[in-house]
């Protein structure tokens, strides 16, 4: 990690903001009318801003480490935040404030019930999250990985119906088992090389023959490929969408799927680093997974009904464009990778607010319900349009931008399969997105009423910002602290390039 080292409790500082809000949910959430909303609110907006100021120190080419005690020889508890942890910190700080305006529309217009015990899980979530951003080693990722499985899962089975709690038992089935192969990658790595410090150009260079390198690669992308999900690996991600919608866009958009492919390509390139990943031929393996997920999941997307379970297989498919992009090793394609992290999350947190938005509203959940709702609910549909439109790859929106790096790269990388791949990929895209954007503004609807004015602004206020943001990353890519400008970066100090 290049730039000047300083030691900082700025980052122990914005880890304790998400966990003091989660302590005052605890002792006064049941007592106190609107402290679960007025903790989480002002707890949203001071770890935004602190975090939002290490962004410019970072920026300005510091390194911002906090390491009080050792754990292992030679492995502290180290908070270490360079470029890339920042990137990742500043998507989930940034996307908590909405998600939170969002879940105080959604519980309100539900009258939810079990209200603390969410608004305490979400807090400490965020806060795992952030954990993993500003993790200086596996070890110190490992613990927030795992914390961020066990806060979630009481938000997946948050209704407590025999469903729900079917669901939560795959969802910690798959992650815990990701989990232990995880543990053992990593005891196997400090063995092999007595450090587990994130490092650019990686650590494992010299320390093993091929055949344990693949092993341990192999072990590394199954561990972090489950929250990724990777198919096979994916089972628990549709079973998951019977959780409330804003933890939907939880899992999809700010903390687990993003915190799988944050410690994906955290492993890839600071631990095995790009050089040793080509030199032991795990790029080809795992390009050859990413598209058959992207593929595949985009297929299954095509025939679901329900609103949120068609978005849950889009995200399996869009995830894998940034673990595709990995395996290309093409600076391009990794530009296009790490800013797809991001515009892929207010991408995708826009539909899922949508869908949320619709079914507080009306109480439907299937596409076939949903005919002529444009004029019922404008604000929500030019959201949901604007989202579907990204994720195809429709110019000024973000996700043009990012696949036109990643594809980019594939022609740098002589890879032209990849290419035609990522054609057929946006075809699909726009196969499950337009046909409900086109029932929506000209088909006849089921019932009218102005759904609209019943909607609450906590929940439309977060629609329409995300879907700014969108044409935002399209039609200004490279303005100064938006993604694309920061992915560059992150790959420049990578590659020397």
């Amino acid at each position: 990690m290049s730039g000047e080292v300083i030691a900082s409790a700025a980052p122990a500082i914005a880890l304790c903001i998400s966990l003091s809000a989660a302590i005052l949910i605890a002792i006064f959430g049941n007592r106190v009318r609107y402290v679960n909303e007025g903790v989480t609110m002002g707890a949203t907006l001071l770890k935004f801003l602190l975090i939002f100021l290490m962004y410019q120190a970072i920026m300005d080419g510091w390194i911002l480490q906090w390491a009080p005690v050792t754990l292992l020889p030679g492995v502290p508890f180290s908070l270490t935040v360079d470029l890339f942890g920042i990137y990742f910190a500043f998507l989930s700080s940034l996307l908590w404030i909405v998600t939170s305006l969002f879940s105080i529309g959604y519980m309100r217009s539900l009258h939810e019930h079990a209200q603390t015990r969410y608004y305490l899980c979400f807090a400490v979530c965020i806060a795992s999250t952030v954990g993993i951003a500003f993790s200086g080693n596996l070890l110190t990722f490992f613990i927030f990985y795992e914390i961020l499985t066990f806060a979630t899962y009481p938000l997946v089975v948050h209704s407590q119906t025999k469903e729900a709690m079917a669901a939560g038992k795959k969802y910690l089935a798959y992650l815990m088992t990701g989990g232990i192969v995880l543990l053992f990658a990593i005891i196997l790595t400090y063995t092999m090389t007595g450090t587990l410090d994130f490092a650019e150009g990686g650590i494992l260079a010299g320390t093993g023959g091929t055949d344990i390198l693949r092993l341990l690669c192999f072990l590394f992308i199954a561990g972090v490929g489950v929250k990724t999900a990777i198919m096979p690996l994916h089972g628990w991600l549709p079973a998951a969408m019977v959780a409330p919608t804003p933890v939907s866009a939880l899992l999809h958009a700010v903390a687990v799927v993003k915190a799988g492919a944050f410690g994906l390509l955290r492993i890839i390139m600071y631990i095995f680093g790009i050089e040793l990943f080509t030199e032991i031929g795990a790029a080809p393996v795992l390009a050859v997974v990413a598209g058959c997920t992207i593929i595949t999941a985009s297929f299954i997307a095509l025939a679901q009904d329900n609103l949120k379970m068609r978005l849950a297989y889009s995200t399996i498919s869009q995830l894998s464009y940034i673990v595709l992009a990995v395996a290309l090793l093409a600076p391009a394609a990794l530009e296009g990778g790490i800013a797809h992290m991001m515009h892929q999350a207010f991408m995708k947190i826009t539909l899922f607010f949508c869908a949320g938005s619709i079914y507080v509203t009306t109480g439907k959940t299937r596409l076939s319900e949903m005919h002529g709702m444009a004029d019922e609910m404008p604000y929500t549909w030019a959201a949901f349009t604007i989202g579907g439109l990204g994720l195809i790859g429709i110019p000024l929106t973000a996700g043009f931008i990012t696949k036109w790096f990643i594809i980019t790269g594939a022609l740098d990388a002589g890879a032209w399969i990849y290419v035609l791949l990522l054609l057929l990929s946006a075809l699909l895209n726009a196969a499950y997105f337009l046909p409900p954007i086109y029932h929506a503004y000209f088909s006849e609807p089921a019932e009218s009423g102005d759904f609209e004015d019943q909607t609450s602004w906590f929940i439309k206020f977060p629609l329409i910002f995300t879907a700014m943001m969108v044409i935002l990353f399209g039609i200004l890519p490279n303005a100064p602290y938006f993604p694309l400008e920061v992915a560059t970066a992150i790959v420049r100090s990578i590659t020397g390039i």
